[in-house]
Parts: structure tokens; sequence; C-alpha cells
């Protein structure tokens, strides 16, 4: 368990709790009533079928999606449930779902039909949806339609609430549906439980503001809000102090956190109050928008001894008449002129990008230019996607769709040109020491460790299980395309 209180701190707090009264109306405390009150109803459970009860959070999309599945995993700890990975033997199986792109939608139909089956054989048997995907309308009439068995649904705004949420289902015994449309609200120090015990994701806002024509963000994860920096700091220290050395800082534009503050901060700023952070070694952070990535940025960057030498910038496009459809709000030279800069500042960044190929009315001429701006800043490495017709969407009702085969072609052209140029700029590095953090047993072979360079390459060289969590120096013998073998320096 970990985030702002370790195990002892939360049962304390689970002592004091009254559950025969009424809950709480405040929160946290009030999460902390149902807590309390679903651990009892998992043992009653448990006691009548002879056997702890398991469960499993399965998680889709992105880093935010997998931060919320660790606060879900805190919560199903903490009332009772034992962690089972396979969700075909679990008492408790949540998707946790993602919407960005239509057939992920798709894939999560899927799983559920098979666990209909499952239901039906064991009734005690919970099954849970929640984020991104829940949030579209058409979805929930779906699901109440379609799988009647499923017992919770609730989206992106209220996951704070999932312990309420089981207490409700526990004692109504009927499907339990909970979407918000939108809130401002952000509910502090509620348990979660890390997936790795050296390094954590922490959010610093929800929400996005910038509406780009093809993407749904905005739409299922509401507007911009920012937590307030004491609150982001005193998560971080208690992260420190339970033994993380690296935090990923999150959020849908990390560059505009701070706007909707009382006392505006900006991103640079906060970046600079978790830099004096004792104990804290890394900081990285997720995703940075061109068009707000400031001078001041920057110059923090630059001058820093712990954010990593890693910029996730992504460019969707390289023609600025395809970005201005994209509704992106910055030009092929503006998005040229921030990496002219941050190079300048940084020469040893790390760049990686996102790009979308086969935007409505993309040309030939416009996926040259695509081409081009991938040859002049010639990226780390891009997750490149084939554009996906996204419902709700202003981009799904451009006309001039391009064709699939045209497309598939771009696609590969691209594919190729990344992966050579990939190729050639992680190669620099060979013959070097770097700094790394091990993050595991390498999963090929347990003679080896596999670790993360501040640049976010991996590096795979002898070692055991020990050393995990550990930042070492290390020399890098051998690139192998996207990572490296190296050897410990003694």
């Amino acid at each position: 368990m970990s985030g702002y209180n370790n195990k002892e701190e939360i049962e304390k707090i689970l002592e004091s709790v009254d559950i025969t009264g009424e809950a709480p109306i405040a929160e946290p405390e009030r999460q902390y009533y149902f807590i309390k009150k679903a651990r009892k109803y998992v043992k009653e459970m448990s006691e009548k079928i002879g056997r702890p009860l398991t469960a499993t959070t399965v998680t889709f999309g992105c880093q935010m999606n997998a931060r919320d599945s660790e606060k879900l995993v805190g919560v199903l700890e903490l009332i009772g449930y034992k962690e089972e990975p396979d969700e075909e033997k679990a008492d408790f199986v949540i998707y946790n779902t993602c919407t960005v792109r239509e057939n992920a939608n798709l894939r999560v139909y899927g799983r559920l039909g098979q666990l209909g089956a499952k239901k039906k054989k064991n009734p005690h048997m919970f099954i849970g949806l929640c984020g991104c995907m829940m949030q579209e309308p058409t979805v929930v009439e779906k699901i109440k339609k379609s799988y009647r068995f499923v017992d919770l649904i609730f989206g992106t705004h209220n996951i704070y609430k999932f312990a309420e949420l089981i207490v409700t289902r526990f004692e109504s015994e009927r499907m339990v549906i909970d979407i918000w449309k939108d809130t401002d609200k952000i509910v502090e120090d509620l348990p979660s439980e890390r997936k790795f015990s050296f390094k954590s994701g922490v959010n610093i806002m929800f929400g996005c503001n910038n509406f780009c024509s093809y993407c749904i963000v905005p739409y299922v994860r509401g507007r911009e809000r920012s937590r307030n920096p004491k609150d982001i700091i005193r998560e971080i220290e208690g992260l420190v102090a339970d033994g993380v050395v690296e935090v990923m800082l999150l959020g849908q534009n990390v560059n505009s956190y701070g706007k909707n503050l009382e006392e505006p901060m900006t991103f640079a700023q906060l970046l600079q109050e978790i830099e004096k952070i004792e104990g804290l070694e890394r900081i990285r952070f997720m995703t940075s928008h061109p068009k707000d990535l400031s001078d001041e940025l920057i110059d923090v960057m630059a001058h820093s001894k712990k954010i990593c030498k890693h910029l996730h910038l992504p460019v969707q496009s390289g023609s600025s008449r395809i970005l201005q459809k994209m509704n992106r709000h910055y030009t092929k030279e503006h998005y040229l002129e921030v990496v002219r800069k941050i190079r300048e500042a940084v020469p040893d960044i790390s760049l990686t990008t996102d790009i979308i190929v086969g935007f409505p009315g993309e040309t030939e001429e416009d996926f040259q230019d695509t081409l081009d701006i991938v040859r002049q800043v010639r990226y780390d490495s891009a997750f490149t996607f084939i554009y996906s017709k996204r419902t709700g969407t202003p981009a799904a009702a451009m006309e001039d769709q391009v064709p699939d085969d045209v497309v598939k072609d771009r696609f590969d052209r691209l594919l190729k040109e990344v992966q050579q140029i990939s190729a050639e700029v992680c190669s620099v590095h060979q013959g070097t020491t770097q700094d790394v953090l091990v993050e595991s047993v390498n999963d090929h072979d347990p003679s080896l460790v596999t670790g993360r360079m501040s640049n976010n390459l991996l590096v795979h060289f002898p070692g055991d299980e020990s050393m995990i969590g550990k930042i070492v120096t290390v020399y890098l013998k051998e690139a192998k395309g996207f990572y490296y073998m190296g050897e410990l320096c003694k």
C-alpha cells in the first residue's frame, strides 16, 4: 500500500470509523466509511463460500488509466480481495477501459461475453466497468441492454467512489450505474497499491481543454483541473518515504498545469518545487503539448539535476495544413523551433513523438511533410498510428477520408523511416557509461536484469533481483536498435 498513507496508518483510520451510523458527507472520510463497510460484506461472502475472494483489474489505454487502476487495486485489497492475475479465475473482474480507438471498445465487449458464461456458474462473482469508454452514453445503453450481468458501471470522474459503489451493489443486489458528465472535484488522501515499489505515476491534473478534432479525451475526461501543488508535493514526499526514487507526473497536457488554480503556478515552477524533495532521484512527465511548451520549462529542464533527459512531444503530423484541421494550434515551423530550443538547452535530450497517418484530407504532399519532420527531428522513437475514425469527434464527420490502401502504404513508409532513424539515433551511446534504474529481472534470461536510462532507453546486463529499484552505473557494450546490452561498472 502506498500513496500518502502506509498500511498501518490506513488501518488506524479504519479502526476509528463507525459504520453503525450514517456515512459522513465530507471526503475522503466518506470513502473510508464505505471501505470499512465493504470489508464487512466481503468477509461475509468469503465465509459463505469457504475461501478468500479474489480480484483482478484489467487496464486498457494510457498511463492515466494505469494510475487509476492502482487506486482500484488499493481499495480491493483493503476490503479483503486477494489479487488474482488470471481474470478467468477471479471473483471480481474490473475492466478500466479506454476509448481512444473504437476497436478498444470491441475488445471489451468480447471479453465481457466470455465472462457472462462464467458468472452464471458463480453467482457471487462481480464484474465492473469503469474508465473512458463508460463516459459514452451509447456504450452504457448497450451494456444495460446486452450485458445485464455487469454489476458496476462508473466513469472517469468518480473513480474515488469505488468502495461506495461496491457497497451499493452489495446492498441493492442489482446493477449499479454512476456516470458523471463532468466534475470539478478532486479527492485527496485515498489509498492506492503501486505496481512498482521504486517508481510511481503521480497525477498533477485531470482532463483536457484542447479539443483536437480527432480526439475523444476532452469529452470523456472532462475539462482541465489541476491539483493543489501542496497536495502533489505531499504525495511525492510520502512516496519517497516509501522507497520511490522516480516519479512520472501525469496529465493530458502537463504544460498547461496550474492555469485554473486560485494561485496560478506554471508547470515549470511545480517542477522546481518537486526537485527540492530529498531522496527523489528522477522526475519524468507526460504528455507535453507543443503549443504550451514554454521557454521557462526548457530553462528549468536545462538546469535540473533530476528531470530525465527525455521529452515526449507529440507532433501528430508534419503538415501545417493538416495540423490546422486537427486543431493543434501550432505549425510545422513552430514545432521545429521548439525542438531547436530544447536541443540547444539540453543537447543530450531524447525526443519521442506520436504521429497519425491518414487524417481526413491528407494528401501525398502532406505526408511528405510528415516524413520531412521525422528526418529533421530524428526521434529516438515514435508511436505511429493509422487514423481511427472516432464517433463523436469533429474529424469523424470530415469529408475526404483517405482510402485504406493509401493509408496502409503511407504507414509502412513512415514506419520504415522511423525505425531506420531510431536505430541510428539510439546507437550513439554505445561505449559510454550511464546511470540506469534497475526495473526487473529480464523476461527472457534470468541471469540478466533490465533497467532504464534517463533518456528512457532500456539496457539489459548481468545482475539479480536484489538490484531492482537501485540506480547503478552501466557500461553500454552494444547497441541493439532500441535497447543496449551492457555490463555493471565496478
